[in-house]
């Protein structure tokens, strides 16, 4: 049964910096997309990074040049860099497995429970 765990989250102030992790298990991601969404009481789900097998990312324009996501495919852990954090990121981060066919696609096939995420001004 596949599982993703995510671990990390917590308060910071502006400009502070958060490293998400997500450790997953009982799949195999070789043909598989992973990522990272979010979502708030005030914010509908967002997609804000990928990472496909082939290694190529993708940003969510929000977070272009501040979040950097990585892989340790050996692993099967996935990373979320967070720097300049802004209020407006607050939410709860979620780590989830999409499709794959050359782009990420689909509504995730596999996400863990979240980890919150809390910036304040």
């Amino acid at each position: 049964q596949a599982q993703l765990r995510e671990s990390g989250g917590g308060s910071v102030q502006t400009g502070g910096s958060l490293r998400l992790s997500c450790a997953a298990a009982g799949y195999a991601n070789s043909r598989r997309c992973m990522g990272w969404f979010r979502e708030g009481p005030e914010k509908k789900r967002e997609t804000i990074a990928d990472i496909a097998p082939d290694g190529r990312t993708t940003y969510a324009e929000a977070v272009k040049g501040r979040f950097t996501i990585s892989l340790d495919a050996r692993k099967n852990n996935l990373f979320l860099q967070m720097n300049n954090l802004k209020p407006d990121d607050s939410a709860m981060y979620y780590c989830a497995a999409r499709r794959w066919n050359e782009i990420c696609y689909g509504s995730p096939q596999y996400e863990g429970r979240g980890t919150q995420v809390t910036v304040s001004s």
